[in-house]
């Protein structure tokens, strides 16, 4: 790991120049990321490289999981009261929609977010980081969206952590969610991130989508009217399903 900030922020420039020199030639913009993205350096490995096999979805559910409503308690959307104690850090609370490309709410969706704890550490054997576990959070929860297409969630803010994709590589906060249509087929993966974090610009993940526009629907805004007083901070964020302003999702098995 000997590469620097430096070196790696040069590169994400570089490759985003190559990436407007290809537009201005005539190429399309991209609503997604960039698969091959070097600064991103086990994307080389990992991204696909083959089409996707054909298989028989109906043969892949009858040994799959069904989620219902009798499925999700009403309890499991609060991360902060799973355990007998408080957990530690800013607690808050995240909402938005589940939209389709019209505006038209997406009704009943699975709605599952994992994240770290405030210390920037996962419960996850693989997680090194020398922060500290937090014995009261677990840090996974799930709902389903309501008729207007709504979530909501109570949780802590998430810290940043390093992954040594390079030498001081930090991520930015960031909470994952994971989204299942009417099938277990139907599942999409990504990240939302917190205003103004000032790793964004260092993060090869967060830049490896070159729109600026497709990066910025990756981040909430803070909602003064969703903020409970002396309780929680408010964000508010929507997911898009499909279409132009459809939010960046990143395929199954990716880290970080």
């Amino acid at each position: 790991m000997t590469d620097t900030q430096t070196a790696l922020s040069a590169e994400i420039a570089a490759r985003h120049a190559e990436y407007e020199a290809a537009v201005a030639g005539g190429a399309p913009r991209a609503t997604g990321p960039l698969l091959d993205f070097a600064p991103y350096r086990s994307s080389i490995l990992r991204h696909p490289t083959k089409n996707p096999k054909l298989v028989d979805p109906e043969t892949i559910e009858l040994v799959s999981p069904a989620f219902g409503q009798r499925d999700v308690g009403e309890l499991e959307a609060d991360l902060t009261i799973q355990h007998s104690g408080e957990p530690l850090g800013q607690r808050i609370v995240v909402s938005g929609r589940v939209l389709d490309d019209l505006g038209h709410p997406v009704r009943g969706q699975l709605v599952e977010i994992w994240q770290a704890n405030a210390g920037g550490r996962y419960i996850h054997q693989r997680d090194q980081h020398p922060a500290p576990l937090d014995p009261n959070f677990t840090g996974a929860g799930r709902c389903l969206t309501d008729d207007d297409g709504a979530y909501r969630f109570t949780t802590i803010k998430p810290g940043a952590y390093p992954w040594r994709n390079h030498a001081n590589a930090w991520r930015p906060a960031h909470i994952h969610f994971s989204l299942f249509g009417n099938a277990f087929t139907q599942r999409i993966v990504t990240q939302m991130y917190f205003p103004g974090d000032p790793l964004f610009a260092l993060d090869p993940i967060y830049q490896s989508i070159p729109e600026q526009s497709a990066r910025d629907r990756l981040v909430s805004s803070y909602d003064h009217e969703l903020t409970s007083p002396e309780w929680a901070l408010g964000y508010r964020w929507d997911i898009i399903l499909t279409g132009p302003q459809a939010t960046w999702f990143e395929p199954e098995g990716g880290e970080a």
